[in-house]
């Protein structure tokens, strides 16, 4: 019996302990690896290592809030709050790292994005974190720690501002496109000019973020390489979940690339 109640345990801990939304991964650790291409650090590393505990903990974080709201409390209540306090303490431990180390202030961008957390987690903790608006809010609230890492180098506040905006740009352009995509692929009800116009506004904003300096023009052509290439995918026969989620991994690394290389130029 107890055999077999260690076998029910690892997948119940399994569910309650790692996150289900597999774009989720790429789109954290996007920013956390630009960041620290643009400006290398102890404390931007610590940073970054708590930007992916902060996405783990989300996951027992959203099962103690539904639990909470819906006024129950069972044994995956109990275990995800263990998880959480856990992750929440290293979490903790690693941002103070980052404050010991860190060459100069880099809280601003965090407050700026933790209304758009805190909108993520309203709609997690009534059962709607998969529509569109908190998706949205989340993506571009994490994109923030770009900016957090370059400021805990010594960066410009000029530079993280930049490199926050593009990987707002990206998510806003791959998160109506994925959504539209995975429809098609399950065919169902779907309008693809959700997507054109998510395109088009990454391009708006990159072409702004390069029109005052903040942005340098080659992420401004990383961004509009992932529309082209979403524009057109689009309009091509509906694929497979898998596969979507691979392309957009490679599309993601591109736009971090270019865009580290030309905020690293001279």
């Amino acid at each position: 019996m107890a055999h077999e109640a260690g076998r029910e345990g690892r997948p119940l801990l399994r569910s309650v302990a790692l996150p289900t939304e597999h774009g989720g991964w790429s789109l954290t650790l996007e920013p956390v690896v630009l960041g620290l291409i643009v400006v290398p650090s102890a404390s931007g590393f610590a940073l970054g290592a708590a930007a992916l505990v902060a996405f783990i903990a989300r996951t027992p974080l959203k099962l103690v809030l539904i639990d909470t709201w819906r006024g129950r409390w069972m044994a995956r209540s109990k275990l995800a709050g263990r998880v959480v306090g856990a992750e929440v303490a290293l979490l903790v431990m690693l941002v103070v790292v980052a404050m010991v180390t860190a060459l100069a202030p880099f809280w601003w961008p965090l407050a700026i994005a933790a209304p758009l957390i805190g909108l993520e987690l309203w709609y997690d903790m009534r059962s709607r974190s998969r529509r569109l608006t908190p998706e949205l809010a989340g993506a571009v609230g994490i994109a923030s720690i770009a900016a957090a890492i370059a400021l805990t180098g010594g960066a410009e506040a000029t530079i993280a501002s930049g490199l926050w905006l593009v990987m707002a740009a990206r998510s806003i352009a791959a998160i109506p496109f994925v959504r539209v995509q995975l429809l098609r692929a399950k065919n169902r009800a779907h309008e693809t000019w959700h997507s054109d116009v998510a395109q088009g506004l990454a391009i708006v904003i990159g072409l702004a973020g390069w029109s005052t300096d903040l942005v340098p023009i080659a992420a401004v052509v990383a961004l509009a390489i992932q529309s082209t290439f979403e524009l057109v995918a689009i309009r091509r026969p509906p694929q497979r979940a898998a596969l979507i989620g691979a392309q957009q991994v490679v599309v993601g690394l591109t736009v971090v690339l270019i865009t580290a290389l030309g905020a690293r130029a001279p």
